[in-house]
C-alpha cells in the first residue's frame, strides 16, 4: 500500500490544522471592505478546481480585492468558522440548527448561500472496462460485504477491491457517511484516503484494483465547451439505481443528469458566511451566488443553484 494513503477504520478522524485567518482580530483590526482588501477564508479541498476560478475572476473585477484560499478538510474548515478564525467557509452541507444557535448565542448572525451542485463520481482505472455499477452494489463495497471484483463482475480476474478517499475528513467522505450510508461510519480495511483529490486520481490511474470517490468538478475536461467529456487518464462509473446496472439504465455525473435527477449522488454546494464587519468575504458569496459566478461554475461542468439551463442532445465521439 502507498505510504501516502492512510487507512480509515471509523469514519472520520478529526484532524486539525491551524492556519491564520480573516476573522477573529483586534477591534478596528479589519481594513477590508466590501470591494477591497486582503482577506483568507476557507474551503473543502474538493471544490478547489471551480474555487480557483471564481476567486481569480473576482480579483480582475476587483483589482483592489486579494482573496487568500485556504483548502482544508470539512472539519477543520467548521471549527475555523466556529473560531471566528475564518469569516468564509465553502462546504457541502447547509448549518445544522445547533450551529446556527452557536453563532447567535455570540451575537452573530451566519448567512448560507446555496451555489451549485456537484455529483459524487466513482473512478476506476483506465483498463478496468466495468465501469456500470448499482447504488446496492456501491453500500455493499462502502460496508465491507463485498471486497473482491469478482462479487460484483462474476469472471473477474483483479482480485481485491481498494476504495479510496480523498481525505479522512473530508466533505466527500460526510456525504458518503450521511447520504449514502445512513450515518454508518465506514469500517472495512479496504477502504483507504489519500492526501487529497489529485492523489485519488494519481492512485486510481496506477493502480487496476482501486475505486476512487471524488467530486466531479475534478474531473472535467477543460477543452470540452459542452461539459460532456471527462479526464481520459481514469474511467468515469456508470450508477444506477436498478439491481443490474447496464448501460442504458445507468448514468455519469454530468451536468444534464444532476439537473433531472436520474445521477443519484448529487450534493448542494454552499458558501458560509459569519461576518460581523459585512465586508469582503459577504461580497465574494454573493459573487459566487450571483449571475457571474454562477456562469464560471457553470463552464466546470458542476450544475449552478440559480439558472435558467436548456438541455441540447450531443453525440460523443467514444
Amino acid at each position: 500500500m502507498n505510504k501516502n494513503l492512510s487507512y480509515i477504520f471509523i469514519g472520520l478522524f478529526l484532524t486539525l490544522v491551524g492556519f491564520s485567518s480573516c476573522g477573529k482580530k483586534t477591534k478596528g483590526s479589519r481594513t477590508d471592505t466590501p470591494s477591497s482588501g486582503t482577506i483568507e477564508f476557507v474551503s473543502d479541498e474538493s471544490f478547489s478546481p471551480f474555487i480557483e476560478e471564481e476567486r481569480q475572476q473576482f480579483e480582475y473585477e476587483y483589482p483592489k480585492a486579494h482573496l487568500k484560499a485556504i483548502y482544508a478538510d470539512d472539519i477543520t474548515g467548521f471549527k475555523k468558522l466556529q473560531d471566528l478564525k475564518t469569516c468564509l467557509f465553502f462546504t457541502s452541507r447547509d448549518l445544522k440548527p445547533s450551529e446556527v444557535a452557536y453563532f447567535k448565542s455570540k451575537n452573530l448572525i451566519p448567512e448560507t448561500f446555496p451555489i451549485g451542485y456537484d455529483g459524487l463520481a466513482f473512478i476506476v482505472n483506465k483498463n478496468n472496462n466495468d465501469t456500470c455499477i448499482t447504488v446496492k452494489d456501491i453500500k455493499r463495497i462502502l460496508s465491507g460485504k463485498v471486497n473482491r471484483w469478482n462479487e460484483i463482475y462474476p469472471g473477474s480476474k483483479r482480485g481485491g477491491i481498494e476504495v479510496v478517499f480523498d481525505n479522512p475528513a473530508s466533505a466527500t467522505l460526510h456525504y458518503v457517511i450521511d447520504s449514502i450510508m445512513g450515518g454508518k461510519n465506514l469500517t472495512a480495511k479496504n477502504i483507504v484516503a489519500a492526501k487529497n483529490s489529485k492523489a485519488v486520481i494519481d492512485y486510481v490511474s496506477n493502480n487496476i484494483n482501486a475505486i476512487g470517490i471524488i467530486g466531479s468538478n475534478w474531473l472535467n475536461d477543460k477543452r470540452d465547451s459542452t461539459n460532456t467529456t471527462f479526464k481520459k487518464n481514469v474511467h468515469v462509473m456508470s450508477v444506477s439505481i436498478k439491481d443490474k446496472a447496464t448501460p442504458m439504465n445507468s448514468w455519469k455525473p454530468y451536468q444534464a443528469y444532476l439537473l433531472d435527477g436520474r445521477y443519484p449522488f448529487a450534493r448542494t454546494l454552499y458558501a458560509i458566511v459569519v461576518d460581523p464587519y459585512r465586508a469582503l468575504p459577504l461580497t465574494f458569496a454573493n459573487y459566487v451566488a450571483g449571475p457571474k459566478g454562477q456562469l464560471i461554475l457553470f463552464k466546470t461542468g458542476l450544475l449552478p443553484y440559480r439558472a435558467d439551463i436548456t438541455i441540447r442532445t450531443v453525440h460523443v465521439k467514444r
